[in-house]
């Protein structure tokens, strides 16, 4: 086990433990201090896609004006659903571009029954179906509104991806050290799990401005942001003015309204134990149970249950 990232789920089976998750994780009080954390959370860490609602913030800011709906798409890592694929295609249209302008590789979408739908009419892989394509979407028409190139909107030079970056320094409060770039080909900026904590408190606290727009339209649309039958969009609706993402590499951050906030990530990248350790992390500090939270959904956002034989023989269990 390694110091910086130690043991933080169990792999139990038929009471054996057959195995471990390894990770960090940190709780931050209201007033950004940190309640307690489990490993490693001030080194830096690549979030992968729980970076696009500080991405999204900075297109706001640069002056993309997007319903609700629409802004939250711009957040999302979404699954794929009409809603989702339509809802790009709104973005693009109102920018007078096509899907065409997109540079996202094509995929299948990530919700299974959109999936099988495409599989069974024969259909094939989209940029439109990516789950990226809504950030894609909303950096395009950024860049028309500003009358910036959109061949080059994923050069870490352009000055969309400029933008985005100070205000990603801006608001994790840390220098960005590393750049790499993303599943979707976007520039991948780098923050410890402190400073994502901190940039999503930021944004879950704020009263007006870009950042409030940006909470608003998580919270009014949180499956936008995810989709229809996913996690995050349960463990949204199920803690009243909560904002959150979910990152590959089973990263995953949620800010409070009142400024508390929680960032995870495993070593192994396992998307599975993610929610498992969120659930885990908010009974911890005891959100779970507080007025107004729907604890049984919390709760059952972090049950993940091992399978034998097509019945039930062990789990996945937080060890923190």
């Amino acid at each position: 086990m390694s110091a910086a990232r130690p043991v933080v789920a169990e792999i139990v089976r038929s009471g054996f433990v057959e195995g471990h998750h390894y990770g960090s994780l940190v709780a931050l009080t209201a007033d950004g201090s940190v309640e307690w954390s489990v490993g490693d959370v001030t080194s830096p860490v690549l979030p992968r896609s729980c970076n696009k609602p500080i991405q999204a913030l900075a297109m706001v800011r640069l002056g993309l004006d997007l319903p609700p709906d629409l802004l939250a798409l711009a957040c999302a890592s979404h699954s794929g659903e009409e809603m989702h694929q339509s809802g790009a295609l709104r973005i693009l249209d109102g920018a007078g571009l096509s899907e065409a302008a997109l540079q996202t590789p094509p995929d299948f979408p990530l919700d299974d029954v959109a999936k099988e739908a495409v599989l069974a009419g024969g259909g094939a892989k989209t940029s439109l179906a990516m789950n990226c394509s809504g950030k894609h979407s909303a950096m395009l028409a950024t860049c028309v509104l500003r009358g910036w190139d959109t061949d080059t909107y994923l050069d870490p030079t352009h000055p969309l991806q400029v933008a985005i970056a100070e205000t990603f320094a801006e608001l994790t409060g840390e220098q960005i050290e590393v750049t790499a770039i993303d599943g979707c080909g976007a520039p991948l900026l780098s923050t410890s799990l402190v400073g994502l904590a901190r940039a999503f408190a930021t944004i879950a606290t704020a009263q007006d401005g870009p950042e409030a727009r940006i909470a608003d339209a998580i919270r009014s649309h949180p499956e936008m942001v995810s989709g229809s039958r996913r996690d995050e969009r349960t463990l949204l609706t199920a803690l009243p003015g909560s904002i959150g993402k979910a990152g590959a590499e089973s990263c995953y951050v949620v800010a409070l309204p009142d400024g508390r906030s929680f960032a995870l990530k495993t070593d192994d990248g396992a998307p599975r134990v993610r929610p498992v350790l969120m659930a885990a992390a908010l009974k911890r500090s005891g959100v779970d149970t507080e007025a107004g939270v729907d604890t049984e959904a919390v709760r059952g956002t972090g049950v993940l249950t091992l399978l034998g034989g097509g019945v039930p023989v062990g789990e996945i269990r937080a060890a923190f």
